[in-house]
């Protein structure tokens, strides 16, 4: 079968899916895209790449296609990267020593989204709970709180961090803070220690916006009860235990549906609600709140059902209340930011490696776009679990 006879054929089943979702009420705030750059320029030599150069190395976002996204697409929802070492030097090591530079370029990505456009932006450290070494991440680096490693930079420094990082977002009711990305092959109780110690830091400013809280095994759904990495425990172990006075911190999870959840596969074979059931229960157990960070997918026809069928299952559990895809952002080109070398990036007016249309419109505009139209996002949206 032709692939746009194929896509057709996917494209009628999942609106009949999406308009039964929008019927049952959906569940969804936040809804978007990453905005993946301000990590790019740091592979090979350990040290190099850093700081780098604006525009040139690395980038936040395009403020043409932020309006694209908001004006057109009416998503109210982006994640945004950045790198820990080029916010916090190695020569002054994690803390409250940032770059100013550095912070004054990711400070006006944020407040175009934020203030100019009127939507949420999620912050996004991009590093793995590691800093020192991102040159091949995500292994590169130690992990912080290592009390083994002399390298590792401590949990003290990293609630010093996130106190300094939500002192300058205090006022600002659009941020949603997001402790780290992707921790994994670590302790699971050392995640909890961190993220706790980014909770009381980012509380004692007086900030009462949003915390996602990630756990381990790359903060996955799927295996969100289960051993990871060496033999590391379940986060369901340990991330009930969580404390926030403002009760105003969710569970961040990355949910990818390719044969190894990595997202590097063009075929899409792991149905999320399945996946995803387990932490579901967990979360109605706890009492928790969750937001998928991170998913993706090819213009495989495998993906543009199977991608669209987990947004249907996200909307129709109240425990999620919100998702962000990969991934936008000016920098990647016609490379994939995920599943495969041919869908290209989510960036709007970029190709992929053959020139043909990248994921925007070959993933997107096919699948996801119809379910925000459909009204399964709440644009009214606070950045407040109560």
């Amino acid at each position: 079968m032709h692939l746009t006879q194929q896509l057709r054929l996917v494209l009628q089943s999942t609106f009949a899916v999406i308009l039964i979702a929008a019927c049952a009420g959906a569940t969804i705030i936040y809804a978007g895209v990453n905005e993946s750059g301000g990590e790019f320029g740091v592979f090979g030599t350990p040290g190099t790449g850093l700081p780098g150069e604006f525009g040139v190395t690395y980038d936040f976002i395009s403020e043409s296609t932020v309006d694209t996204w908001v004006d057109v697409n009416q998503i109210n929802f982006f994640r945004v990267t950045f790198l820990m070492e080029r916010m916090c030097p190695l020569a002054t090591g994690l803390g409250s020593t940032f770059n100013e530079t550095y912070f004054s370029e990711y400070e006006q990505a944020i407040n175009y989204i934020t203030v100019t456009k009127g939507a949420y932006a999620l912050i996004d450290p991009h590093n793995y709970m590691r800093y020192n070494d991102p040159s091949d991440q995500p292994e590169s680096g130690s992990i912080i709180g290592d009390t083994t490693d002399p390298k590792a930079a401590t949990t003290a420094q990293f609630q010093e961090f996130w106190t300094e990082l939500a002192s300058r977002f205090v006022n600002n009711p659009k941020v949603v803070f997001g402790i780290n990305n992707e921790p994994h092959d670590m302790s699971t109780q050392l995640i909890l220690e961190n993220d706790q110690a980014a909770i009381n830091g980012i509380r004692s400013t007086g900030a009462k916006q949003l915390i996602l809280a990630p756990g381990n095994g790359f903060t996955g759904g799927h295996s969100w009860t289960q051993v990871t990495g060496a033999n590391d425990d379940p986060s369901s172990e340990w991330l009930n235990q969580i404390r926030d006075p403002l009760n105003n911190t969710a569970i961040d999870i990355h949910e990818y549906l390719d044969e190894d959840f990595s997202g590097s596969h063009d075929t899409c074979t792991q149905p999320g609600p399945s996946n995803l059931a387990a932490l579901t229960t967990w979360l109605q157990e706890n009492n928790l709140k969750a937001i998928v960070s991170e998913f993706g997918g090819s213009n495989d026809p495998t993906c543009l059902q199977l991608v669209p069928q987990m947004l249907e299952y996200l909307a129709d559990n109240d425990v999620y209340i919100g998702w962000s895809a990969w991934a936008a952002g000016p920098f990647w080109g016609t490379n994939s930011a995920c599943c495969g070398p041919e869908v290209g990036s989510l960036e709007p007016g970029q190709v992929n490696e053959e020139g043909g249309p990248d994921g925007y419109t070959t993933l997107w505009q096919a699948v996801i776009q119809p379910v925000i139209n459909l009204g399964d996002l709440k644009r009214s949206g606070t950045s407040s679990l109560s």
